[in-house]
C-alpha cells in the first residue's frame, strides 16, 4: 500500500465513538416502533455474500407494519437465481446472529458468519434519523447445493447491513460493498454511500477496512450507470457487473425502484488504496414509502 493516505481510523462502535450493540439489541429500543409520527419504521438486515465460488445477498425487509424477504445467488457456473416475496415464506430464508440459510426445492445455501463489532452510525434524514450498524470482510464458510446436486463447500467473505430509521417520504441512494486484496495480499473490504448516512464530515457510515480495522473515509459520488465511484485525492474504484439483480415495485402508497448488481472492481479505494482485486455489489434505490 505504498504511497497511499490511511483514511481516519473509527472505533468498532459509533463513528463518535459510542460502544458497539450486542446482536440481540440490534437495532436500538429508539428504532423499533413501527411509526414515529406519520413515517413508517424502514429496518431490515442483509448479508451480502461476495467470493469466486459465489456471489449472493439475502434480506428481512420491514416497512411500517408490512414484511418482505428477498435472496438472490451467482455462481461462475450457473444462472443468476433469485426470488422476492412480499409474504415472507417461513424458513426460505434464515438470518439469525451468526447464521445465513436459503432453503428452496432447488437452493440449499447453510453459511456461518464469525460476525465482528461493526461500525455504527446515526445521520439525520428529513425530519428524523438513521441507525444502521456495517460490518464488512466478515468470513462465511459452509454449504451450497443447487438442483439436487450434493453440497460443495463454500468459503467467502461477507458484508452485514443492519439498519432501521424514519426515512423521508422518498429516499434515493448509491451504494457498494465489497471484499477484495491489495497487491501485497493485505485484505480490503469497503462501505460506501451517497444519499443517506453520509454527512460530509466524521459520523457517516462510509469506511474502507484495512486488515479488518475499519477507517471513516470521505465523500464519494456515483457514475449514474453503476460503472465506477470517485473519492477523495483523485481515487477511482471501476465496476465491471457479471450479473443483476433489479426490480421494480408500486403497491398503493409505496413504490420502489432499484438495480443491484454482482461484479467485480479494481482501481483505488477512498484514501488512494489500491484495490488488486475486489467483489461485490453496487446499488442505486429509489423508494417512495
Amino acid at each position: 500500500m505504498t504511497g497511499q493516505s490511511t483514511p481516519q481510523s473509527i472505533t468498532a462502535g459509533l463513528a463518535n465513538g459510542e460502544a458497539a450493540l450486542p446482536l440481540a439489541d440490534v437495532p436500538p429500543a429508539d428504532f423499533r416502533r413501527s411509526f414515529r409520527g406519520l413515517r413508517p419504521l424502514k429496518s431490515w438486515r442483509y448479508v451480502g455474500v461476495f467470493g469466486e465460488q459465489l456471489m449472493a445477498c439475502a434480506a428481512h425487509v420491514r416497512v411500517g407494519t408490512a414484511r418482505q424477504s428477498f435472496w438472490a445467488l451467482w455462481t461462475p457456473a450457473s444462472r443468476m437465481r433469485e426470488r422476492t416475496r412480499l409474504v415472507p415464506r417461513a424458513g426460505e430464508v434464515t438470518l439469525a446472529p451468526g447464521l445465513l440459510r436459503i432453503q428452496t426445492r432447488s437452493v440449499q445455501l447453510d453459511l456461518r458468519l464469525s460476525e465482528e463489532a461493526g461500525i455504527q452510525a446515526r445521520c439525520p434524514h428529513g425530519a428524523h434519523e438513521v441507525w444502521t450498524r456495517k460490518q464488512a470482510g466478515v468470513t462465511a464458510s459452509g454449504t451450497l447445493s443447487l438442483a439436487g446436486d450434493p453440497p460443495q463447500p463454500i468459503e467467502a467473505r461477507t458484508v452485514i447491513d443492519d439498519t432501521a430509521g424514519y426515512h423521508a417520504r422518498v429516499t434515493e441512494w448509491r451504494w457498494s460493498a465489497g471484499v477484495g486484496l491489495d497487491p501485497q495480499g493485505v485484505p480490503l473490504a469497503w462501505n460506501l454511500v451517497s444519499g443517506v448516512n453520509d454527512p460530509p464530515h466524521a459520523g457517516s457510515e462510509r469506511a474502507v477496512w484495512i486488515a479488518g480495522h475499519p477507517h471513516e473515509v470521505g465523500p464519494v459520488a456515483f457514475a449514474a450507470d453503476l460503472s465506477s465511484i470517485r473519492g477523495e485525492g483523485g481515487s477511482e474504484l471501476h465496476f465491471q457487473p457479471l450479473a443483476e439483480r433489479s426490480r421494480r415495485e408500486n403497491v398503493l402508497l409505496v413504490s420502489s425502484d432499484y438495480r443491484a448488481p454482482f461484479g467485480e472492481f479494481s482501481g483505488r479505494l477512498p484514501g488512494n488504496i489500491e484495490l488488486a482485486h475486489g467483489l461485490g455489489v453496487m446499488e442505486h434505490h429509489r423508494a417512495r414509502w
